[in-house]
């Protein structure tokens, strides 16, 4: 049998997860999880072979949870599963340890074969993807300024990019108002930015945000 949890804070999401899971012929158990407090307590304290997590979730972030599993549960397998565009988010996770990324609007049929692939121990990755990574081995190829952030400042880009107050992401990100200014700051220099219009504009028009 093989264990896997559904971390989304979307019921019907979930719901229809678990069915194509179910149907799929592979013998498969779900677990669900509502929030990103209920998956890492989930993994923590229970067995699972394959975590399908989102990435935005009221309480926390998705990115932040993979990294957590990486370092508490290596042995789990996890598949993100998002709207946010393959383009932006897959690197940024597959370089935290995730074993594969999913549109949200994928085919059923694409998502077990994820779970074959990954269940093989290999990475799944897109046609698509694969093609922007063969594109970055050319040494004339640029990195959009967003990806040459650290984990955190990304973090706070995206965040102050979706309307966030300093205060609420210090408190997301169990940082002081301080320290989030500071981050501030540092992003307006690295992507050449004046203010937090300007960041929020930056995130819609680059598609960091759903």
């Amino acid at each position: 049998m093989i264990h896997v949890l559904i971390a989304d804070d979307h019921a019907l999401l979930r719901r229809g997860v678990r069915e194509i899971l179910e149907e799929g012929g592979m013998g498969i158990i779900v677990t669900e999880a509502s929030s990103a407090a209920e998956a890492l307590k989930a993994v923590l304290h229970n067995t699972y072979d394959i975590a399908l997590l989102d990435i935005a979730f009221p309480d926390g972030n998705g990115l932040d949870v993979l990294k957590e599993i990486h370092s508490q549960r290596p042995q789990i397998r996890v598949l993100l599963l998002s709207m946010y565009p393959e383009t932006q988010y897959a690197q940024r996770a597959l370089h935290l340890g995730a074993s594969g990324y999913l549109a949200k609007n994928s085919a059923p049929d694409e998502l077990m074969n994820a779970i074959k692939k990954v269940m093989s121990g290999g990475k799944y990755i897109t046609p698509a993807l694969a093609e922007q990574l063969a594109q970055e081995i050319s040494p004339d190829f640029e990195k959009p300024a967003h990806e040459k952030l650290s984990d955190r400042e990304f973090r706070v880009l995206t965040a102050l990019g979706t309307g966030k107050s300093i205060g609420e992401i210090a408190t997301e990100l169990s940082l002081s108002p301080k320290t989030v200014s500071t981050y501030r700051s540092r992003l307006l220099e690295k992507l050449k930015l004046k203010t937090t219009a300007d960041i929020i504009r930056y995130v819609l028009e680059n598609q960091l945000s759903d």
